[in-house]
């Protein structure tokens, strides 16, 4: 499992859906369907209209691969900030009930309202 409680050092580059761990589509409900996904320099989080699975990719050659997944119904509160002029990164923010907090930040250009207001329906 990804250790969540120090995740703050995790930088989030926005990913096309189809750059996803190709495993990962074969684990999805049916019906259920990807808004938007992340990826460190090997880990991925993608988030569904469902949940929100964490890829921890393991090992020298990466073929080992921890899946966590977050149930929306487990996300208590969430927050999101915006880039300004100087900090370039905005942020999401989810307190889980049976975690805690946990932070992430997004780099790059990325469509942070458009984002809050479909995490919002699910976790709403």
């Amino acid at each position: 499992m990804i250790d969540f409680k120090n995740a703050t050092f995790i930088k989030l580059k926005p990913i096309k859906v189809e750059e996803i761990i190709d495993i990962m589509p074969k684990m999805f409900l049916d019906g259920e369907n990807v808004f938007a996904a992340f990826q460190t320099v090997r880990d991925q989080l993608v988030f569904t209209d469902k949940r929100i699975i964490a890829a921890n990719v393991q090992g020298i050659t990466g073929k080992k691969i921890d899946f966590t997944s977050i149930p929306y119904s487990r996300i208590q509160t969430f927050s999101v900030e915006t880039a300004g002029m100087i900090d370039l990164d905005c942020e999401l923010e989810i307190f889980v009930s049976s975690i805690g907090p946990i932070h992430f930040d997004i780099v790059g250009g990325f469509d942070l309202v458009a984002f809050s207001k479909l995490i919002g329906k699910y976790i709403l």
